[in-house]
C-alpha cells in the first residue's frame, strides 16, 4: 500500500503540475526525494496521489513515461520502471450566471475553492479562446471586465501564462480584495478549429444529446452545409459575413462527421436552431472549412478618405474614438491591414475636449486580427488617434477641354479631337495633403511618353497647341506625392483620344 500526503510526493518533468515521474520524500530525511517504482504502485495509488495534488482522476499510468531520474529508487526496481503518472486536470473553471453553460462569470477553483477571477495581465479574445476549449464550449465571442461596488476577495490570474496545454491553476496566484472580474461568452454548440484566426476554420459541430457527458464534436460534410448555413456560423461566432466556403480547406480532422443536412434560412441566432433533414455520405476531403469576414469593429472618421482619420472602435454596440495610449506604428498598422489600406504611415495624437472613449489594452503579434489581441474597457480621454495609411489617396479626375467645345469629363469611350485645334488635358484631385505633382501618361500605338508638373491648387493643365495624328491614344494622370518618408500614387482611369480632319462646310448664296 503506498501512502501519500500533499508534502511528500510530488510530479516531475511533466507537461503540468498533474502530470511527471512520481517522486516521494524520503522517511529517512526531510531533504531527499526519491522515485517510485511501478512494481510499488496501483492505480488505487495513483487515485491517492492525484486527490492530495489537487488534480482530476489518473488518466494514464506508465513506466519512466517520464524518464527514471537521478534519485535512488524506493525499492529494487530496474531501468525504466519509474513510475509516470499522468492525472487528468480538476475541474476547476466555470461560467455562472449567463444564458448556458458556455457564458457568465469567470469562476475558478483551487484550494478547495471557488472564487471570481480578476486578470492582472493582458486578456484578450484569444486567452478567452483557450479558457472555451476547457470548458468543452465552442470558440469565444466576447469578453470583458465587470465592475462592482464593494471590494470582494477573487483569485488572482495571470492569462498570460496560459497556454492550450497548461493548467489554469498554474496561473492562479493568492485571493486578493478587488473591484473587478472577468465575464466571457462562448459559443455552445459550433466552433472553427486549425484556422488562422478565430473567424476561421472547419468547422465542428456539438451533438445535441441530452445527456452532456456524451456529448462530442463533429465535423460537417459540405454537402450538408450551403451559404445560408454558412451566415448563421459567422453571426452566431461574432464574426462578419462569410468570405469562403471550401470542403477540407482546413483539413478533415479526426472527428465523426455529422449525419444532418442543415436548412438554414440565413436569419437564425444559432446553428442547431435551423431545420435539418437527413445527410449526404460524405468522402474524405470534404469537411466544411469556412472563412468569415472580420466583423465591422473599426473605422477611420472625419478625414478625406477612409484610410485616413479618427481610430473608432465598435465594442457592446457602441462606437467611440479610442484613448491614445499604448498605440504606436506597429498596433496601428494593424488597423490599416484589417481596413484594406495597405500599410501605415503615421499616427498623431489629437487633443479633444474630454469624450467618453475606449481604453484598449494591446497584446498583439504582427499578423494578429485586433478584435483577438485587444483587451477593451469604457472610460474617457481628451486625446484620440488619428492613423494615416497609405492607400488615403484619392483617385485622381482626368478631363479634356478644347478651344471650341469647352470643358467636357472624361469617359470611357473616349472624345474625338479635331486636327490643328489646341486642346488641354486637365488634371485634379480632391484635396487631401498640400504639393505633389501631376504625370500625364501618354500612350500611342508606336510610343509611351509622358510629362510631369507640380500640383497647383490640386490639379495640373496640360496644354496642346496643335493636335495631330501622332497625339492620338490612350491618356492617364498620376498624382503623385512624397509624405512620411513614403512616396505615394494614385492613378486615374484611362481617357482616350482621337483625331479628325475639320469638314469643310460650303454655303449657297441666294442671288448668285
Amino acid at each position: 500500500m503506498f501512502l501519500s500526503s500533499l508534502d511528500s510526493v510530488r510530479l516531475v518533468n511533466g507537461t503540468s503540475l498533474c502530470s511527471g515521474r512520481l517522486e516521494r520524500k524520503s522517511d529517512q530525511s526531510n531533504r531527499s526525494w526519491s522515485s517510485v517504482c511501478e512494481d510499488d504502485f496501483d492505480q488505487q495509488d495513483a487515485e491517492v496521489v492525484c486527490r492530495d495534488l489537487g488534480c482530476g482522476a489518473p488518466s494514464v499510468l506508465q513506466g519512466a513515461l517520464y524518464g527514471d531520474g537521478d534519485s535512488s529508487a524506493s525499492s529494487t526496481c530496474s531501468s525504466g520502471k519509474a513510475v509516470g503518472l499522468t492525472c487528468s486536470e480538476p475541474n476547476a473553471v466555470r461560467l455562472v450566471g449567463g444564458s448556458s453553460r458556455c457564458a457568465g462569470d469567470l469562476e475558478m477553483k483551487t484550494q478547495g475553492e471557488w472564487r471570481k477571477v480578476h486578470d492582472v495581465t493582458q486578456w484578450n479574445l484569444k486567452k478567452t479562446d483557450i479558457l472555451c476549449g476547457k470548458l468543452d464550449c465552442g470558440s469565444a465571442v466576447s469578453t470583458r471586465k465587470k465592475k462592482i461596488g464593494i471590494k470582494e476577495y477573487m483569485w488572482i490570474f495571470g492569462s498570460a501564462c496560459l497556454q492550450p496545454n497548461s493548467a489554469v491553476r498554474e496561473c492562479l496566484s493568492s485571493a486578493y480584495r478587488v473591484l473587478s472580474f472577468m465575464e466571457i461568452n462562448c459559443s455552445e454548440s459550433v466552433r472553427l478549429v486549425n484556422g488562422t484566426s478565430l473567424c476561421s476554420g472547419r468547422l465542428e459541430v456539438k451533438s445535441d444529446q441530452s445527456d452532456q457527458s456524451n456529448q462530442s464534436w463533429s465535423s460537417v460534410c459540405d454537402k450538408d452545409f450551403d451559404q445560408q448555413d454558412a451566415e448563421v456560423v459567422c453571426r452566431e461566432l461574432g464574426c462578419g459575413a462569410p468570405s469562403f466556403l471550401q470542403g477540407a480547406l482546413y483539413g478533415d480532422g479526426k472527428t465523426p462527421m455529422w449525419t444532418k443536412e442543415f436548412r438554414c434560412g440565413g436569419n437564425e441566432s444559432a446553428l442547431l436552431g435551423c431545420g435539418s433533414s437527413a445527410g449526404s455520405t460524405c468522402s474524405p476531403g470534404n469537411a466544411v472549412g469556412l472563412t468569415c469576414s472580420e466583423p465591422d469593429e473599426i473605422r477611420l472618421v472625419d478625414g478625406s478618405h477612409r484610410c485616413i482619420g479618427r481610430l473608432e472602435m465598435k465594442h457592446e454596440g457602441e462606437w467611440r474614438p479610442v484613448d491614445e495610449n499604448q498605440w504606436d506604428l506597429e498596433s496601428a498598422s494593424l488597423v490599416c491591414g484589417q481596413l484594406a489600406c495597405g500599410a501605415v504611415l503615421s499616427i498623431e495624437t489629437k487633443e479633444m475636449s474630454q469624450l467618453n472613449a475606449w481604453h484598449v489594452q494591446l497584446s498583439c503579434e504582427h499578423d494578429s486580427m485586433l478584435r483577438e489581441c485587444s483587451f477593451i474597457q469604457p472610460g474617457s480621454s481628451y486625446a484620440n488617434l488619428e492613423v494615416t495609411c497609405s492607400d488615403f489617396l484619392v483617385q485622381p479626375n482626368i478631363s479634356l477641354a478644347t478651344h471650341t467645345d469647352g470643358v467636357s469629363n472624361a469617359m470611357q469611350k473616349g472624345f474625338e479631337v479635331l486636327i490643328g485645334s489646341e486642346y488641354t488635358i486637365s488634371c485634379s484631385i480632391l484635396p487631401q495633403q498640400p504639393g505633389g505633382s501631376f504625370q500625364l501618361i501618354w500612350k500611342t500605338s508606336a510610343a509611351l511618353e509622358s510629362f510631369t508638373l507640380a500640383a497647383v491648387n490640386h490639379s495640373a493643365h496640360f496644354q496642346f497647341t496643335a493636335a495631330d495624328p501622332t497625339h492620338q491614344g490612350e491618356y492617364r494622370c498620376v498624382y503623385h506625392l512624397h509624405v512620411f518618408s513614403h512616396n505615394l500614387s494614385s492613378e486615374s482611369q484611362p481617357l482616350r483620344l482621337t483625331f479628325s480632319v475639320p469638314r469643310l462646310i460650303t454655303r449657297t448664296l441666294h442671288g448668285v
